[in-house]
This record gives C-alpha cells, structure tokens and sequence, in this order.
C-alpha cells in the first residue's frame, strides 16, 4: 500500500511542477509597475522591517528566505522583472521575513529543526539502505533510519502552514496596496496555490516513504 501510494505521490509532483512552470510562464507575461525587489522593499517598510537585506540569487525559482542572516533572496528573473508572477513570489518570501520578525511559531520550530534534518539527511539513506540489507540479522539499524528518516517527514510536515502562511500573507498585502488589481490578484492567488501544492506533496512523498520503512520493519 504505501509503495502504490509512493508511485501515486511521485506523478502528482510530475503534475504539480509541470503545472506550476507552466502557471508561472504565463503570468510572468502579465506587467504591474514594479519589480520583485521593489516588490520586496516596499512590503517590508509598510511592516516596519528595516534589518533585512534583498539579494538576488542565480536560478528559476529559487527564491527563498534565510532567517539566520535575514535576508530575502530572489532569483534574478523575480529580482528585476515587472510582473505578477514576480511580485506574488517577491510577496511570498518578504511574508516568511514577516514571519520572522513577528515570531511566528511554525516558522521558529522549522527552523531549529534546520540543524538536525540536515544531519539526518546526510546519513538517513545509508543507515537505511545498511538497515534494510542486515533486517533479517537484526532491526534495529533500521528503527535508527526511520527515527532519523521521520525527522525530515516532520520538517515537511511544519513546512506546510509556513508557506501557507507567508502566501496568504502576500495577497492580503497585494491586494491592501493595490499592486494587485481585481484582475492580477486571481492570478497571484492561482500562482501561490500551485507552489503550495509543492509542499504538499513533499509531506505526503514523506510520509508515504515513511510508512513504507516502518512497514519493512513489521515484516521481520
């Protein structure tokens, strides 16, 4: 079951990001008058955030936030470009910032697990693949993997009211300051909603992996 259930997952998010490239394409021939980093800025000082650096970041959406040195990084086609898909992905990552200065608690608890999926992530693999292969001599390397392997599924399961706080966030803000119109804003919300869909499958690919050990585990 939880193997069909992988197969399922892994379609989905062949679905999902096709769909989301495909989302952004258009939108990002749809113009506003202002940039992702203007975007970024301006969003900032109407929240009174002014210890947060705009940087732009090489790649296609690979916009993020980094609490631990404060900065809003965008990717070079949100940075400069006038547009709508822009402005919801500047919008997006200024509302994780907004996250941050206002302690919201999702946000605080992913990121102190920052430092223990990435050694969890580091290893998990090969103690599960060693578990897995000595599983008929002894389980218990593979209760360690799927110990470790759970800690990553709980770091994608925090993530998900993060983003769909920060998205909800940016289009309230769109839509107060008027960058968004009646027109643009569907198309903000339609462009965030498919990014969104993203994290959703990752916690669920996560979760369907992790039944699949823990159910390896049971057969011995």
């Amino acid at each position: 079951m939880a193997l069909m259930l992988m197969l399922v997952v892994m379609l989905l998010s062949l679905i999902v990001q096709q769909t989301l490239s495909a989302k952004f394409r258009k939108y990002s021939k749809v113009g506003i008058n202002a940039s992702g980093a203007e975007i970024s800025a301006k969003m900032l000082g109407d929240n009174g955030i002014s210890d947060v650096r705009i940087t732009s970041v090489n790649g296609t959406l690979t916009d993020h936030y980094n609490p631990s040195n404060k900065t809003i990084n965008l990717s070079d086609s949100v940075f400069s470009q006038r547009n709508i898909a822009a402005a919801a992905v500047a919008a997006h990552e200024t509302g994780h910032s907004i996250q941050d200065a206002t302690a919201y608690g999702p946000l605080r608890l992913r990121s102190a697990l920052v430092p223990v999926v990435s050694f969890a992530n580091n290893t998990v693999q090969w103690i599960l693949l060693a578990g897995v292969l000595i599983l008929q001599f002894t389980p218990s390397l593979l209760y360690v993997g799927i110990a470790l392997f759970a800690l990553s599924t709980l770091f994608s399961l925090v993530t998900l009211p993060v983003e769909i706080d920060a998205s909800r966030r940016a289009v309230a803000w769109l839509e107060a300051s008027g960058v968004a119109d009646y027109e643009t804003l569907p198309m903000a919300k339609d462009a965030l909603k498919w990014a969104a869909y993203t994290y959703v499958i990752a916690a669920l690919g996560s979760l369907a992996t992790l039944f699949y050990y823990i159910g390896l585990a049971r057969r011995d």
